[in-house]
């Protein structure tokens, strides 16, 4: 697991994560899959590829997630 990876929903945090955070957590799961901190030129492309599309899936995964009680929790906040 990616310590640096932090989970992105609420009640961790208390508003929507921003494309910015999801996009941060995106790139260091694919520098922790692909062992790269920064790709060589020639593998700039994919590298930046996969950032784009698991930044895409985790927009996707957040915001179909129906987490219990936080609707009941922000409606007494």
């Amino acid at each position: 697991m990616c310590r640096s990876i932090k989970t992105l929903r609420p009640p961790v945090l208390p508003e929507e994560a921003t494309e910015e955070e999801i996009r941060a957590a995106a790139l260091q799961y694919v520098r922790k899959v692909s062992g790269f901190r920064a790709p060589a030129a020639h593998n700039r492309e994919v590298f930046d590829h996969a950032v784009d599309a698991i930044a895409e899936a985790t927009a996707e995964l957040l915001g179909g997630l129906e987490v219990r009680g936080a609707r009941a929790a922000q409606k007494v906040g």
